[in-house]
């Protein structure tokens, strides 16, 4: 695994969806993952260091571990199944480790409180990580007797970096402030973050 930090929370302008971007350290590579925004507001408040009248739900899960002798000792993101992202909490409990299962979006909420390492596998980061450098160079070619890319390869190159424009067009940096839109308020949370919308 790929230990990451979170390197903003974002929203898209086309369709008001949130996006968590973590960033591999000592590495120029990002994993971005859409999640709901009321995660999205938790793991800013935290990142921010608001203080808040009463514990919210990631603060209370915070507490019930300490309450009851546990210690989060890092949040996971494991998998990628079907545009869906898994994450684990493991959790060390009577001299044990404990994986529970858990969104990314929950997890990386409670790792910004309790200040713990945050995880990615290193298949996760392979398949959708993305790597603006390398995007943007050419091919290098080592010597005469190296052939071009295949086109299929150029196309390839040349499609993902139009998805990073794009992605990165249509961002701006949401300061998650209280008055969100009505029409956030009305869409259910997510069962699983997935790092395209409507998935």
């Amino acid at each position: 695994m790929v230990e990451v930090v979170i390197d903003s929370v974002r929203v898209s302008l086309t369709n008001q969806q949130r996006i968590v971007v973590l960033r591999e350290i000592n590495a120029e590579r990002y994993l971005p993952i859409w999640i709901g925004p009321y995660e999205a507001e938790a793991i800013t408040i935290a990142l921010q260091e608001i203080e808040v009248a009463r514990p919210q739900t990631h603060d209370l899960l915070k507490n019930l571990l300490a309450t009851f002798n546990a210690r989060l000792v890092r949040v996971e993101v494991v998998a990628l199944k079907d545009d869906v992202f898994f994450g684990n909490l493991v959790v060390e409990y009577n001299g044990h480790l404990v994986e529970i299962d858990s969104r990314p979006s929950d997890a990386l909420a409670l790792a910004v409180r309790a200040h713990v390492p945050i995880l990615v596998a290193r298949e996760v980061m392979e398949t959708a990580g993305i790597v603006p450098e390398r995007d943007l160079q050419a091919p290098e070619t080592s010597g005469a007797e190296s052939s071009p890319p295949p086109v299929e390869e150029d196309e390839l190159s040349e499609e993902r970096l139009s998805v990073f424009e794009d992605f990165l067009q249509n961002l701006k940096i949401d300061d998650l402030s209280d008055d969100q839109d009505e029409e956030d308020k009305d869409k259910p949370d997510p069962d699983r973050d997935s790092p395209k919308p409507g998935k």
